[in-house]
């Protein structure tokens, strides 16, 4: 099943910067800007994600990154777990 797990390897920090980037709605000029680096490095990397991650388009990518909690869009999938009791020092 496409995007099922990540079958190569975890993200990189950066790939997850510009995973959250791609949810935002930015285009590879826009991401490439925010971050000071090149449009190409940007196509780089999300290429390499989109390997990764075994998704075959953004929107693909993104439906994967919320499923699996990767980013957290305008207050969705955004939940903290809360803390069992024993575990909280009063």
């Amino acid at each position: 099943m496409a995007g099922g797990d990540q079958t190569s390897g975890p993200l990189s920090d950066r790939e997850l910067q510009i995973l959250e980037l791609v949810a935002g709605g930015l285009t590879n000029q826009e991401i490439a800007e925010k971050l000071e680096i090149s449009k190409r490095t940007v196509d780089n990397h999300i290429s390499n994600i989109l390997t990764k991650t075994s998704t075959g388009n953004r929107v693909a990518l993104v439906r994967w990154a919320l499923q699996w909690g990767k980013v957290c869009l305008d207050q969705v999938n955004c939940c903290t777990l809360p803390i069992p009791s024993d575990e909280i020092i009063s």
